[in-house]
């Protein structure tokens, strides 16, 4: 029997996290809860004993059912038939065993046929199944669609649409169109209210919609006549079941072959308003996004596991000269860095889920009732630290996806590049982590504030240790300070090394912290810290002789035309 909790200690380590205690207190309402619903826990040690039960059944049925069918699924994939998606037959199969399971709605509250769990459960539960198969991962990881609903819109929406999901409907995310990729100011999809049907009908089209055919679609969509910008955009919710939407096709993928990314049509598709007009995007839309990188660093950091083991098994098992393969030093260096770079990456997801979850709880609490002055600073402090890390979070556990899935294949050598191995599939499903929800580059732009308002440096300090590291990083962002003042654009060339810098920082910091709780962990963090002061050099030493010119010089391509 293969179970994907069980199986891993670093993650039974992460949900012993003592930040926690304050996390389920918050979620439970200091187990208040329980007068009104029998399945709420009637205290911390019965809610930990709750959740590992359900993340042990998740592990059976990631290892014994996900992973099982992931190369059928690859290879046959989602059809479309009469405009509808026909999901492959081991997809199917998923679904039926997560909803038999009872996980749905894991973080919904118990009003809604919820688990009300806390986002620490669901962000392990997306990190196995995407160990299983990264393209069911994003079915089944949307449900958190959900809880965008659940802050933001009115109590009749989510009493109807809220149970839905905690029975299993699957969710989608319509925000891009043909014309209107990572600029979703320039959405034009366009939302008519309807006075005699008391709904919004949809017109237009959207692409690269993942999971487009799903049960419950938030739209984003243009509300108000005339306007060509983000302030005429309003989110609405629509019943796959109202119709009104085509599948036109499914997008022919590189990876992640089982999620049916759709093109969509609608026609008069009705629909309802989701909290205030014009506030889709910059409110709604932005806290979709954000929760959607933070499935993404659980998706990413699902193919780094799975990657290490696929490499870490052929290199004992595969033999040359007389010798397995993890005996020559250049294959043993690549899976120690590898197994650095995985336990960092997921100690930065564990650690910015926390942020997001006391945030989150407290937005959720302040709906209720007037937040005492002490908790209204700490919600704003977890907010400030949720906003600054959450882009820090998908850069590099979407990289190191795609670094740790190119170095099983290099272990795996010729062997590594036919599909006779799984390590060909995690390949190309990671290729997409540093690309959708935003690329690389975008997390770049959406973490340089963390640095240029010193949220990462005062976090840094916290955390201690590394003084000569945290020096680096602070004349770094000194010289930045100055020479932009002379020659604007001078911080956003250089962003990216002043946040890789803070991020390198970060997790050698977090896995030294591990060490002082367990063993396992001191190898890693020795490995980690040397990794974090090869890639700060480099950077510094770029860094701190990069005249103002580099600026022009690098820009000067943008002229040239073949």
């Amino acid at each position: 029997m293969s179970n994907f909790y069980l199986d891993n200690k670093d993650l039974q380590f992460q949900l012993d996290h003592p930040m926690h205690r304050k996390i389920v207190e918050l979620k439970e309402r200091q187990f208040a809860l329980r007068k009104d619903y029998e399945q709420a826990p009637v205290d911390f040690d019965d809610a930990m004993d709750n959740y590992r039960r359900v993340l042990e059944i998740t592990g059976e049925v990631c290892g014994e059912v996900i992973a099982a069918n992931a190369e059928e699924v690859d290879h046959e994939g989602p059809r479309v038939a009469n405009d509808r998606v026909v999901y492959a037959a081991g997809t199917q199969r998923n679904l039926d065993a997560v909803n038999a399971a009872g996980l749905g709605g894991m973080t919904l509250p118990y009003k809604y046929d919820g688990l009300n769990f806390p986002l620490f459960c669901f962000v392990m539960a997306n990190e196995m199944v995407a160990r299983g198969d990264a393209g069911f991962e994003n079915l089944w990881g949307l449900q958190d669609c959900a809880e965008t609903l659940n802050e933001f819109a009115s109590e009749e929406i989510k009493e109807f649409f809220l149970p839905m999901v905690s029975e299993g409907a699957t969710c989608a995310m319509d925000l891009t169109e043909p014309d209107a990729g990572s600029d979703l100011g320039a959405v034009m999809l366009r939302a008519t209210y309807d006075e005699k049907s008391d709904r919004w009908l949809l017109n237009g089209v959207k692409r690269f919609i993942t999971n487009g055919d799903g049960d419950v679609a938030l739209v984003l969509a243009r509300t108000e006549d005339g306007t060509k910008d983000a302030r005429g955009l309003s989110m609405l919710v629509h019943d796959k079941r109202d119709g009104g939407i085509k599948v036109r096709r499914i997008e022919n993928k590189l990876g992640i072959k089982g999620s049916p990314t759709c093109e969509l049509v609608f026609t008069n598709a009705p629909a309802r308003l989701v909290g205030d007009r014009k506030m889709g995007l910059i409110k709604y839309t932005m806290a979709l996004m954000n929760a959607a990188r933070l499935g993404i660093g659980a998706q990413s950091v699902g193919l780094c596991e799975a990657a290490y083991r696929e490499a870490l098994k052929y290199a004992h098992e595969r033999e040359q000269f007389g010798k397995p393969i993890i005996q020559f030093a250049a294959v043993s260096e690549m899976l120690s860095n590898m197994k650095a770079k995985l336990q960092g990456a997921r100690a930065l997801l564990y650690e910015t889920t926390r942020f997001v979850e006391i945030y989150k709880q407290y937005a959720h609490i302040a709906a209720e009732r007037d937040l005492t002055p002490e908790e209204r600073t700490e919600m704003k402090f977890y907010n400030r630290l949720a906003d600054a890390f959450t882009p820090l979070l998908k850069l590099f556990s979407s990289e190191f996806s795609n670094q740790l899935t190119y170095d099983a294949i290099q272990i795996h050598g010729g062997s590594g590049f036919m599909k006779d191995y799984p390590c060909e599939r995690l390949y190309r499903d990671a290729r997409i982590t540093n690309i959708y929800e935003g690329t690389s580059q975008l997390q770049v732009v959406a973490a340089i504030n963390g640095i240029t308002k010193g949220v990462f440096v005062e976090q840094i300090a916290q955390y201690g240790g590394f003084e000569e590291l945290r020096r680096k990083l602070d004349e770094m962002v000194a010289r930045v300070d100055e020479l932009d003042k002379q020659t604007p654009g001078y911080k956003d060339f250089h962003a990216r090394r002043l946040v890789e810098t803070a991020g390198w920082i970060v997790m050698a910091q977090l896995l030294e912290r591990q060490t002082k709780e367990h063993e396992m962990y001191v190898d890693s963090a020795e490995i980690l810290a040397k990794l974090a002061q090869s890639k700060i050099d480099e950077a510094y030493t770029y860094l701190m002789h990069s005249p103002t010119g580099d600026v022009e010089l690098f820009n000067r391509v943008q002229n040239e035309i073949l």
